[in-house]
């Protein structure tokens, strides 16, 4: 399809025409003479067009022409159609960054806003680079390595505003990506920061040509390809860091204008990067519009973010399904351990765990001393929930992940990393702000019914690439990141019940009560042992469709009441503890390098050590920052992103 620059440009005036006609009665005439300050504004609508539709429209177009530039200068340095800056967690890293300087140094966002944020990105560039190696950027695995740091970064980031939230509770809105302007303060700010990118378009040209001969055809044609990617990465980063300190994370502009640009003909990397200067304003003027127009007739400001996770989720799961090669489906598998089965394995797990029970239980903080004591009756009676909340909500979900490794043969399949936390995370948000009742107070069953919306929209998805890891982890990023803008833009309300949110969102074993703490154990005990007991049918499925079939067995009722207990046990603990991150995927390959090779091995090993994990990530967040606590799920995330981390280090080494 060849599309003409001057036609691609002249697209976007009637958007903007249209755009600036929102919530006004001012004629097109009267708009004229104001831009032109032939008639000063005196009314009140007069000012709020002026200064407030107008900028909002300018800064649209800034932005968007910014990260659909950035995102194509990223994806031609790499080679890889996928990256972004939110995949490559640049977005994640930018909003660490301010948080960090928002705590630590309340006057100096003023003037050192887009200096941390650039230095967070910088800081989540580096990781995901050390990762997955520099001259590994153009394989998928720099996607996985992005999301890790994503989830690590995020995890971070949920700590830091749990303990300081007075200085960070203002940056809610900023999170959901919020285009809305009280003057033209914020883009006679902007502008000037975005000089970078003006060079980047007159000048990159040319070596981003070269570089698609590839590091060796571009070094003998004389150009310093290391100092060409280190320029234009800073330069992109400055402009990026920019854009988003202004408005806040635009998720998947930056990854769907440039795969369009080259849709559109774009062969030269001049035409690719102009094309997507113009389909990033176009895009993100389109989705603010979008934003707008459902604000009307709603009671509630949609965030401009909302809408382009919308829109660019969904193009992102086609742009897998298309871009992906039958070869790249199953290109990627977690390395495992040689380790053989041993009786004495699993009783060694469980001395483990009654080991840190006994920790967890007579441990007491003291100033700067851990004293080992006898729990007083006050102390029991708040330390045993915990306990058990913390045991049962990592033996849950660690079962969560075998199960659903087991039934789609997929090492890297999780109920986090597929979606399916976020999904009940979404149903219990949305049930809370619909019925009025706080988050604790609401049923497993809701969750269950997100958990299982998203198990089935993945395992739809998923019939085309066999179930195969990357393809569905991918898409349970999507997803994910999709849900996440959601629930952010209900956090941008505001209002008490925020708070309260975000330490459920954390993971937080605090406030379980002593009867949620029974009903956990009890159904994820029960749970278990109903996997256990269909084992057959576990180890059946592994076979093959035809194998099981020969043997008798109904694949399609066992496969869907199979992934309905993982649901319901990812859905379970969602409820009762909230959302817990990498439990579910670092618990099974523990197991399996502790040599559990059968289902049930792997079922029960990997519930104990799941067990293991969380109660060593309570405990330690109690312990580590005291008087302060951090949470279970965010200490687990923050050790659980790290190790996933070096699992992908350990990948690469091992395909080099």
């Amino acid at each position: 399809m060849i599309i003409s620059r001057k036609g691609l440009c002249l697209l976007i005036f009637p958007v903007v025409f249209i755009t600036l006609q929102i919530d006004t009665s001012l004629t097109w005439l009267e708009q004229i003479w104001l831009i032109s300050g032939r008639k000063g504004a005196t009314e009140f609508e007069e000012l709020i067009w002026l200064h407030g539709q107008l900028p909002r429209v300018t800064m649209a177009l800034l932005v968007g022409a910014t990260l659909g530039s950035i995102g194509s200068v990223i994806q031609q340095l790499t080679r890889n159609p996928l990256l972004s800056p939110v995949t490559l967690g640049s977005s994640s890293g930018a909003w660490l960054g301010l948080i960090v300087l928002a705590i630590l140094w309340p006057e100096g966002q003023e003037n050192f806003r887009t200096l941390a944020a650039m230095v967070g990105a910088m800081i989540a560039l580096g990781f995901v680079v050390l990762i997955s190696g520099l001259r590994n950027l153009s394989g998928l695995s720099v996607v996985l390595a992005g999301m890790a740091v994503n989830l690590l970064f995020g995890a971070m980031t949920t700590a830091l505003i749990l303990l300081n939230d007075q200085y960070a509770r203002n940056l809610f809105i900023w999170g959901a990506g919020d285009l809305g302007q009280n003057g033209w303060e914020m883009v006679q700010w902007l502008w000037p920061n975005l000089l970078p990118l003006i060079a980047i378009l007159l000048f990159a040209g040319r070596p981003l040509d070269l570089l698609k001969l590839g590091m060796s055809g571009a070094s003998g044609r004389g150009l310093n390809t290391l100092l060409t990617f280190i320029v234009l990465m800073v330069a992109g980063l400055w402009a990026l860091s920019a854009a988003i300190t202004a408005v806040g994370i635009i998720g998947f502009l930056g990854l769907i204008a440039p795969n369009l640009a080259r849709m559109l003909n774009a062969r030269t990397a001049s035409s690719e990067l102009f094309l997507s200067f113009v389909l990033g304003a176009f895009l993100l003027l389109c989705a603010d519009m979008v934003a707008q127009l459902v604000s009307l007739v709603s009671i509630e400001i949609v965030p401009t973010g909302l809408t382009t996770a919308l829109i660019g989720a969904p193009i992102f799961i086609w742009l897998i399904r298309r871009k992906l090669t039958e070869q790249e489906f199953s290109a990627y598998q977690i390395i495992r351990g040689r380790m053989q089965w041993s009786r004495y394995h699993l009783p060694l797990v469980i001395s483990v765990l009654f080991s840190l029970v006994l920790v967890s239980l007579f441990t007491h903080q003291t100033g700067s001393q851990l004293l080992w004591q006898w729990p007083e009756l006050e102390q029991w009676i708040l330390r045993w929930p915990r306990i058990v909340a913390a045991l049962f909500a990592g033996a849950g979900m660690a079962a969560s992940g075998v199960l659903i490794q087991r039934i789609i043969h997929n090492p890297l399949a999780s109920p986090d990393l597929l979606g399916m936390s976020a999904g009940a995370v979404f149903a219990l948000v949305i049930a809370g702000g619909v019925l009025g009742a706080q988050i604790y107070q609401l049923g497993p069953l809701i969750a269950f019914v997100g958990s299982g919306g998203v198990l089935l929209v993945l395992l739809f998805l998923g019939r085309r690439f066999r179930f195969a890891p990357l393809p569905m982890i991918l898409t349970g990023i999507a997803i994910s990141a999709l849900i996440e803008a959601l629930v952010q833009t209900l956090l941008a309300r505001g209002g008490t019940e925020v708070y309260d949110i975000l330490v459920w969102l954390a993971g937080s074993t605090y406030r379980v009560s002593e009867q949620n703490a029974i009903a956990l154990a009890v159904g994820v005990f029960a749970m278990v042992v109903m996997v256990l007991s269909l084992d057959r049918w576990i180890v059946l499925l592994a076979l093959g469709r035809s194998q099981a079939v020969a043997r008798g067995l109904n694949v399609p009722a066992s496969f869907l009441i199979l992934l309905s207990l993982c649901a319901a046990l990812c859905a379970y603990v969602t409820a009762l503890v909230g959302p817990i991150s990498f439990v579910s995927i670092i618990a099974p390959h523990i197991a399996t390098l502790l040599g559990a090779r059968t289902s049930r091995q792997h079922m029960l090993m990997g519930s104990f050590v799941g067990a293991n994990l969380l109660l060593f990530a309570d405990w330690l967040g109690q312990v580590l920052i005291y008087p302060y606590q951090l949470a279970a799920g965010t200490v687990v995330a923050i050790l659980g992103g790290s190790y996933f981390a070096v699992l992908l280090i350990q990948q690469q080494k091992r395909m080099r």
